[in-house]
């Protein structure tokens, strides 16, 4: 097996299984906790996002160097100075944050967020617990954008699958059985993510080449070296956070913590769709990477649009059928009909925008793979005054639908203008391909198979049998986005005439 494939079926197994798991277990928070300590939970996640911005492209960086240093020849004492130079940076980042969101947790807690059950001494005490989570989350990232630089994604998998189940099971079981209550949930998380954070930091080490008794050294002129290219991602990482996270800060704002939970719920969900998402990117990335260094533009070109198809095969359907089945989904998976029913439209919109989100991944990767952040800067700042003014006026007068609706729009609108900016000075003459091929075909045909199980669907379907009839769509409309997509149906047509060759004994 080769090793694209190895770490595409890793990275798919280890971000699904910590993706079940983690959406698996919110029925359960909110069963002991209620629906308003979910909203501080996604409140939290909300603070995570915007405080990624610090990180100044410095995981991005780590990845794509020790991607193009480990294709070069005796490079190891590089690889080894380079990460600790960035990594001492990275935990004086972590100390800020932990100062600055102790320092505005009272502020947060009683002229921010708008709870009606919860005290706010217990959210000031919640939200200065979530300094040290998220603290410790940004280091985490960190070492791990070093693992998959080196390829090493069977060993970063392997490691995330038994923190992100002891942190998320673990946290079921404290809330079960010591105390129901948010503050013991963030101090689980904060345990868990210092000891997460260690193991992840032990694995790069270990992964990285050279003498591990010659220690390495911090060096600022590799730091300065490196400048460009990380201030470049850390715009590039600002300005989408603020596009990723503008319609939380205002619901967060102009709505009841409750509802705000309905819209961070819907949000956990359609982000699921990263499962798939960022397998197959991380995978691709340092591949383009190493494609890229060695100038190799034919097996480039060949394999971004095999991935972009793989991607459209892999997201649009079951982001259509969520789309089409939301209703179902949520009532099947919470058995709680009041957040099926206020979570359900708002899903419907978001998953969509995060499907075309997704889209855009592989060509972003290509950017960055090139070294080109100016496109991405650029795009995202005319996004953002667009994006500003017209939150305000959906969410005035349609509250958490507006919001969604816009994240749709956003996203639109790079596939639609991004894209063709990209492909005129990369892999030029590949944009009408991209279009048709790559993302165009497999999405229709999947709309097409899933309008029509929504349309024929029998009523009175008891629960066992509507799941059965939302698996067999997502089967045939996944199956008839795979054989629409040109490079995987001549893959599935080669495997079909092995299998069906007649085998030949003697002569």
């Amino acid at each position: 097996m080769s090793l694209v494939k190895k770490n595409v079926i890793a990275n798919l197994v280890g971000s699904g299984w910590v993706a079940l798991i983690s959406i698996a277990f919110i029925p359960l928070y909110i069963h002991f906790m209620g629906a308003e300590a979910y909203g501080l939970i996604g409140f939290y996640l909300t603070l995570l996002s915007l405080f990624s911005v610090l990180d100044m492209g410095l995981t991005a960086t780590v990845s794509r160097e020790l991607a193009r240093l480990s294709a070069l020849e005796n490079k190891a004492r590089e690889m080894r100075n380079l990460v600790r130079t960035l990594e001492i940076i990275y935990w004086m980042i972590a100390i800020l944050i932990i100062f600055v969101v102790t320092l505005i947790a009272p502020w947060l807690a009683t002229t921010w967020l708008n709870a009606s059950e919860i005290s706010p001494e217990t959210i000031t005490n919640a939200i200065i617990i979530m300094s040290f989570v998220i603290a410790m989350r940004m280091p985490y990232g960190f070492y791990g954008g070093g693992i998959l630089g080196l390829q090493r994604h069977v060993l970063l998998n392997s490691v995330k699958i038994g923190i992100e189940t002891l942190k998320s099971g673990g946290a079921v079981l404290v809330l079960w059985v010591v105390s129901p209550t948010i503050i013991t949930f963030f101090l689980w998380q904060a345990a868990m993510g210092v000891f997460g954070t260690c193991v992840i930091a032990i694995a790069l080490w270990h992964c990285l080449p050279g003498n591990t008794t010659n220690h390495p050294s911090f060096q600022s002129s590799l730091f300065r070296q490196l400048w460009g290219f990380a201030a470049g991602m850390s715009a590039i990482s600002v300005l989408s956070v603020i596009l990723v996270q503008m319609d939380k800060v205002i619901l967060s704002k102009m709505l009841s913590l409750e509802s705000f939970a309905y819209y961070s719920l819907a949000s956990t969900v359609s982000i699921g769709l990263y499962v798939i998402i960022g397998p197959v990117v991380s995978t691709m990335y340092p591949r383009f990477t190493e494609l890229v260094t060695n100038k190799d533009e034919v097996i480039l070109k060949d394999i971004y649009h095999k991935s972009c198809q793989l991607m459209a095969v892999l997201v649009m359907p079951i982001a259509i059928l969520i789309s089409f089945f939301s209703h179902d989904i949520l009532y099947m998976w919470t058995r709680n009909e009041i957040i099926s029913q206020n979570t359900a439209p708002i899903l419907s919109l978001l998953v969509i925008g995060t499907a075309f989100n997704g889209m855009m991944n592989l060509p972003y990767a290509l950017q960055i793979a090139h070294g080109w952040t100016k496109l991405a800067i650029g795009m995202n700042v005319i996004a953002i005054l667009v994006l500003v003014p017209s939150l305000l006026l959906t969410v005035s007068l349609y509250e958490s639908l507006g919001a969604a609706a816009i994240w749709i729009a956003l996203n639109a609108g790079y596939i639609l203008f991004g894209l063709g900016f990209m492909h005129r000075r990369v892999l030029k003459d590949e944009l009408s391909y991209w279009y048709t091929s790559d993302f165009g075909a497999p999405s229709f045909v999947a709309l097409v198979v899933v309008t029509c199980f929504w349309f024929l669907m029998p009523s009175g379907l008891g629960e066992v049998s509507r799941i059965g009839w939302i698996l067999l769509a997502g089967l045939f409309s996944t199956g008839a986005a795979a054989f629409s997509a040109p490079a995987l149906r001549k893959y599935m047509l080669v495997i079909l005439r092995k299998r069906c060759s007649p085998v030949v004994i003697g002569q």
